[in-house]
């Protein structure tokens, strides 16, 4: 059941504790909304915040960088491992680095993108070490 008090992004509820199905469903939305809470009309590719953030030169690059670091941070507080720290780090550093460049770094946010690749490294670890967060898409 959803609290009244919970903050929303996208129609989805936020839940603010620290257990760790709060933490997935943080993680689950801020993905969402980095990189699929749009579509592009008539040919229905998804989209985020990520890549229209992204096409505002340098502050641009600079907020979402923020953004995908906030997903690294979460996982840091659900104890994954630092070699996955590491490479959700990488992800996003590769992400930055490609999109400071004109042009391509905004069509390369289409192609590379780095918080679902984060997201399915955290739900691997939460779906080893804590099964019962599980939740079934449908």
């Amino acid at each position: 059941m959803q609290d009244v008090n919970e903050p929303q992004i996208v129609g989805l509820s936020i839940p603010t504790g620290t257990d760790v199905q709060s933490i997935r469903q943080r993680v689950e939305a801020m993905e969402m909304m980095l990189e699929r809470s749009f579509r592009i009309p008539g040919v229905n590719v998804p989209i985020g915040l990520d890549a229209i953030v992204g096409l505002i030169p340098v502050l641009g690059d600079i907020i979402t960088t923020a953004m995908g670091a906030y997903l690294v941070w979460e996982a840091r507080n659900l104890g994954l491992p630092k070699w996955k720290l590491w490479r959700m780090g990488a992800n996003v550093a590769f992400d930055t680095a490609i999109g400071a460049v004109p042009v391509v770094g905004d069509a390369a946010d289409f192609l590379f993108r780095s918080n679902t690749r984060n997201l399915r490294i955290i739900k691997k670890h939460l779906d080893k070490h804590h099964p019962e967060t599980r939740v079934i898409d449908g």
